[in-house]
């Protein structure tokens, strides 16, 4: 089987003849063989055993058919290396145990240490770049969600204690910000090295914030994260995260290949506030997963409609996989996607005389 690049070519805004697809949290809880994993072991035990990692990471692979996997990793494991201890508690998540809410907090976080703390996330994606006949895409959390976490000390609905440091002390927020821009950094780049192909920041709670607030308190460490990773060939992708529409006017400028939208966001639409700059992901709604096959077919049809319009578009959800989504559907779901958008492709193709 040859090495099936079509997702890098949509990254790179580049002429496909079928849509590439991957669905975030493609490795998950939805799948029975992974539920079996996870009774005996943690995600955090799976990501320091490279050889778990990546069977775990491939399963979607072999049962979807995707055009790309995404390392099983959680975007929390980073931050080990800062120093913070937590936990992901089932039914919360993370937890962290001596939050981070003052100067001298921040203060303490140290320098992630790659090579020292997270060997076994570099070994994993080594393997994948060995085995893998698709794209691997590598991920880190951004500043914000990351930051939400520390301050908040668990994941949060209101996000008050991590807006109270943004408005009353913008010295440690933007102190924490450079901090986690820095580890955000370093981390993408020890992926790529590693055998990564692209890479995605997850900014999955930014859309808590209004645009202005994005605009002086995200979007300078955004900038700083995709500048640092600009001299590198592989493609970049900013997702950030759910209600995240009115912000996408405020990514332009942000040196990222492709941006994901939610499902809220039509995807001329996103286009249009992206000035289209870039490629776009997205973006059904995950939970039209529990209608039937005919709805799905419907919605995602007339989402694919949209995105074969112009070149750069890959197939993916508006937010991540959940438990209850059904393996079978989304067996299907990725069918129909290859075949819908060959054919309509390939009669683009004819009509173009290309």
């Amino acid at each position: 089987m040859s090495y099936n690049d079509n997702f890098i070519k949509a990254c790179r805004k580049e002429q496909v003849d079928t849509l590439p697809v991957w669905y975030m949290r493609q490795a998950g809880r939805y799948d029975p063989d992974y539920r079996k994993i996870k009774e005996k072991y943690s995600l955090l035990e799976i990501c320091r055993q490279p050889e778990l990692a990546v069977e775990v990471t491939m399963m979607p692979i072999k049962k979807l058919g995707v055009d790309a996997a995404i390392l099983y990793s959680d975007i929390m494991n980073p931050v080990a290396s800062l120093g913070v201890d937590f936990d992901i508690v089932k039914d919360i998540g993370p937890v962290i145990h001596t939050p981070v809410r003052t100067a001298e907090d921040v203060s303490k976080l140290r320098p992630i240490n790659v090579e020292q703390d997270l060997s076994h996330i570099i070994e994993t994606i080594r393997i994948l770049d060995r085995e893998l006949e698709v794209p691997l895409i590598s991920f880190a959390g951004a500043p914000f969600t990351i930051a939400s976490y520390l301050i908040e000390g668990k994941p949060s609905k209101s996000y008050i204690r991590t807006k109270q440091m943004m408005y009353s002390e913008p010295a440690v927020w933007f102190a924490l910000m450079d901090k986690l821009g820095d580890m955000v950094i370093t981390y993408l780049r020890s992926h790529i090295a590693a055998g990564a192909k692209a890479v995605q920041v997850f900014d999955s709670w930014v859309g808590a914030l209004s645009p202005a607030d994005f605009d002086v308190y995200v979007r300078p460490t955004m900038m700083r994260i995709f500048a640092g990773l600009a001299d590198l060939k592989e493609p970049k992708i900013y997702f950030p995260g759910v209600s995240s529409g009115e912000l996408l006017p405020y990514l332009k400028g942000i040196q990222a290949d492709v941006i994901g939208l939610d499902w809220r966001v039509p995807i001329n639409v996103g286009r249009e506030r992206l000035d289209h700059r870039y490629a776009v992901q997205g973006n059904l709604d995950p939970y039209i997963l529990t209608a039937p096959m005919s709805v799905i077919e419907k919605q995602a049809k007339a989402i694919m409609d949209e995105g074969m319009q112009h070149p750069g578009y890959i197939f993916n959800l508006g937010h991540g996989l959940f438990p209850e989504a059904s393996l079978e559907k989304l067996k299907e779901l990725t069918a129909f996607i290859h075949s819908y958008s060959h054919s309509v492709l390939s009669q683009q193709a004819e009509k173009s005389g290309v």
